[in-house]
């Protein structure tokens, strides 16, 4: 991990074309995975201060280490508690003045089949208190701040196919990302007036330490779980792959693009 991080932070050197130069971010559910490799290439972008939060306080120190102090800093938070993400976007601008991107990327998985027939609602609101009330709440205080200080700025929300598709499982898991995909569009529309762009980024399976942890297989085998789920041959998507659209839609490059849910599924196959 550490050896990756010096590698990617190695680039910035040669990066004479930086897109995020100077940009201030927060990265939900930055310790691993998805959100570790956003960090990693945000700061190969030029980032002035990536903020990643987590509940996984030794890796994400770890992280931030790892990328360089001077760029990158750990906050615990708990997205499920809305005072604490209000403290880390308070805390954020305090410090470095702004916020211009928020990745709000936490989640977790289903943590049982939960089928209809057999739905565990208690295992439902637990999964909804980060995926759908954890997303909101991210989006509220990250889109306050940035009105409060006229910060054009980009929300990207971490999606995913089963926002679009049911599946043979994970009811409340499909369901909850189809909320994501709702809030990304309305608030979207709510934030356009004042220059705020908010868009999702969709994946299919992705072998990230969640996948592996949620259907119990090795990084390995997950990785095979995950090539049969896409029709494109010859690449495989990984979180740095994945890292990339995030990287898009929160720079300039996607100027001109809000509300937008984007997949990023190889042609999904069938689960």
């Amino acid at each position: 991990m550490v050896a990756a991080a010096s590698d990617s932070t190695a680039n910035l050197a040669v990066n004479d074309h930086p897109k995020l130069a100077g940009k201030v971010a927060i990265i939900t559910g930055g310790a691993s995975g998805i959100g570790e490799a956003t960090a990693r290439l945000f700061a190969n972008e030029g980032a002035l201060i990536i903020v990643i939060a987590d509940i996984q306080d030794e890796l994400g120190k770890q992280v931030a280490a790892s990328i360089g102090t001077d760029k990158c800093s750990y906050v615990h938070c708990d997205v499920a508690d809305e005072d604490e993400v209000k403290h880390l976007v308070e805390s954020t601008v305090n410090t470095y003045g702004r916020l211009d991107i928020m990745f709000s990327n936490a989640g977790v998985a289903s943590a049982s089949e939960q089928t209809i027939l057999d739905l565990n609602f208690s295992e439902m609101d637990r999964l909804f208190a980060v995926n759908v009330r954890g997303m909101a709440a991210c989006v509220k205080h990250a889109a306050r701040a940035m009105v409060e200080k006229q910060v054009r700025g980009s929300i990207v929300c971490t999606a995913s196919v089963a926002g679009s598709n049911g599946f043979p499982i994970g009811t409340d898991y499909c369901m909850s990302k189809h909320a994501v995909v709702g809030l990304i569009r309305s608030a979207s529309v709510q934030l356009a007036a004042r220059g705020i762009r908010v868009n999702s980024v969709s994946p299919t399976a992705i072998a990230t330490p969640l996948l592996c942890n949620g259907i119990g297989l090795s990084s390995e085998e997950a990785r095979e779980f995950c090539r049969k789920c896409a029709r494109l041959e010859g690449v495989e998507l990984t979180p740095e792959l994945l890292a990339k659209s995030v990287l898009f839609l929160a720079s300039n490059d996607s100027d001109f693009i809000t509300g937008h849910d984007l997949k990023v599924d190889g042609s999904l196959a069938s689960f």
